[in-house]
C-alpha cells in the first residue's frame, strides 16, 4: 500500500515548484487576475460607485473613447512624452554611466548612489520644489524680470509646461538607469578593454562600435523600463498643471483618476484604463520587435 502512494522524483519536483511558485500565482491572481475581471465588468457598466443602480450601457463607454477630446489628448500625449523621455533617459544615463566608470573604484560606488538619491526623492516633494522655483514671485522669475525683463508663466505656457514635465522625470529617472548600464559597462571582459586598446579603438568609436553592442541587452531592458515610465507619468501633471495648458501636459493615468474619481464615471474610467493598457501593450511590442533585432544583429 505504501509504494501506491509513493511518488516519484520528478512529481516531488513539481510539487516543490508549484509550492515555491505559490505566492507569486496567488499575488498575480488577487492584485492582477481579479482587478482586470472586475475592470473588464465595470467598463460595460454606468456607476459612480456609489449608488446601487448599476446600469449596463455595453459597449457605449469605448465608442465614447474616440470623440472624447480628453481621451484623444491622453492618447497622443502618450507618444510625445514617450520620445523625448526614452531618449534623453537612455542619453542621461548612458553619460552618467560612463562618466562613473572611469572613477577610481573607492568613489565610483559612492558617486553611483549619489546619482541614484534624485529616483528615491518622492514625486509630490520633487512637484512642490519645482512649482515654487517657477512660481511668480519666484527668486528666479523674480531675477529674469528684473534683469531680462522677462515675464514666463512656465507652468502655463504650453512651450514650457510640457517640456519642464519631461524635465523632472528625466531629472528623477536617469541616475537609476545609469546603474543599468554601469553594470552592463563594468561586466565588459578586461580582454576586450585590452584588445580595443590595442587595435586603437578608443573614444567614441569603442563606445559605438564595442561598448554598445556588447551590453545591448541591458540597453533593452532600459529602453523599456523607460517605455513603461512614460506611460505611467501621473504625478507631475497632476501637482503642477492639471493636465493644461489645454490638456497638454495631461495623460492617461491623470485622465483615468479624474474620470473615475472626480467626476465619478467609473465604467467609463474603466473603458480609458483598459484602452490605455492596449496602446502600451502594442507599443511595447513594437519596440521589444525592433529590440529583438538590434540583439540578433549583435549575436543575442
Amino acid at each position: 500500500m505504501k509504494n501506491k502512494f509513493k511518488l516519484s522524483p520528478g512529481k516531488k519536483r513539481g510539487i516543490v515548484g508549484w509550492l515555491l511558485n505559490a505566492p507569486y500565482l496567488i499575488y498575480s491572481l488577487v492584485f492582477f487576475l481579479i482587478p482586470l475581471i472586475w475592470a473588464a465588468w465595470l467598463s460595460v457598466m454606468d456607476w459612480n460607485l456609489m449608488s446601487k443602480n448599476k446600469t449596463f450601457v455595453g459597449l457605449n463607454n469605448f465608442k465614447a473613447l474616440f470623440t472624447d477630446a480628453r481621451v484623444q489628448a491622453a492618447f497622443v500625449n502618450s507618444f510625445k512624452y514617450l520620445v523625448p523621455i526614452v531618449i534623453l533617459c537612455f542619453i542621461g544615463g548612458l553619460i552618467i554611466a560612463l562618466l562613473v566608470s572611469k572613477l577610481p573604484d573607492k568613489i565610483k560606488g559612492i558617486v553611483a548612489v549619489l546619482f541614484f538619491i534624485p529616483y528615491l526623492t518622492s514625486g509630490v516633494a520633487t512637484s512642490v520644489v519645482v512649482k515654487y522655483f517657477f512660481n511668480y514671485n519666484s527668486v528666479f522669475n523674480t531675477f529674469l524680470r528684473e534683469h531680462f525683463n522677462l515675464n514666463i508663466n512656465w507652468l502655463t505656457d504650453e512651450r514650457f509646461a510640457f517640456w519642464i514635465m519631461v524635465g523632472i522625470v528625466v531629472w528623477k529617472m536617469s541616475g537609476y538607469y545609469a546603474l543599468f548600464i554601469l553594470s552592463g559597462i563594468e561586466s565588459i571582459d578586461v580582454e576586450v578593454n585590452e584588445a580595443c586598446a590595442l587595435d586603437g579603438s578608443k573614444g567614441f568609436h569603442k563606445l559605438i562600435h564595442v561598448t554598445l553592442p556588447i551590453i545591448m541587452p541591458t540597453l533593452t531592458t532600459v529602453i523599456v523600463l523607460a517605455t513603461g515610465l512614460a506611460f505611467g507619468i501621473y504625478t507631475e501633471p497632476y501637482l503642477l498643471t492639471g493636465g493644461g495648458p489645454n490638456l497638454t501636459t495631461t495623460s492617461w493615468q491623470l485622465e483615468i483618476y479624474n474620470t473615475s474619481f472626480t467626476r465619478f464615471q467609473s465604467g467609463y474610467g474603466a473603458a480609458m484604463a483598459i484602452a490605455s493598457a492596449v496602446q502600451i501593450f502594442i507599443t511595447l511590442r513594437i519596440i521589444n520587435f525592433v529590440t529583438d533585432k538590434l540583439n540578433h544583429k549583435f549575436g543575442y
